[in-house]
């Protein structure tokens, strides 16, 4: 009897392996163009006058600005400033979200790194290791 339920357990605990080892070789396989693609990744963003355009990476990163010549008929520095940190603030926000997008597509639904990007809470990396510690405690 003992013989049959250690095969039964062996069985299952084969079938759970194979499972977990499918999902990480679907993980794995998606990884290198997932990290090519942020490193591509760019997002832009206008001001709403269209004055100043900012461009940043996949983690917010400043790329490039650039400002049309026409807000120096202003000769406000001030507002100017202000509208740059503003459109690269939109751009930064905007990245974090594609970005966010773009991992959620290749991992699985309520993978911890999904949610520390949607929440930026280290305590969602250490979640499960958590969870796993205190029950040996």
């Amino acid at each position: 009897m003992a013989e049959s339920a250690d095969r039964d357990a062996n069985r299952a605990l084969r079938a759970r392996f194979d499972e977990v080892y499918g999902q990480y070789r679907r993980l794995r396989s998606g990884l290198d163009e997932l990290q090519t693609r942020l490193a591509e990744l760019r997002v832009t963003e206008r001001s709403d006058d269209g004055q100043v355009t900012a461009v940043v990476g996949a983690r917010g990163e400043l790329v490039s600005i650039e400002v049309s010549p026409t807000v120096f008929h202003d000769r406000d520095a001030r507002g100017l400033s202000q509208k740059i940190t503003e459109t690269v603030l939109r751009a930064s926000a905007a990245a974090v979200t594609a970005t966010r997008e773009l991992v959620s597509d290749h991992l699985p639904p309520g993978s911890p790194s999904v949610e520390f990007l949607r929440t930026n809470d280290l305590g969602a990396l250490l979640g499960r290791a958590d969870a796993v510690l205190a029950r040996d405690e």
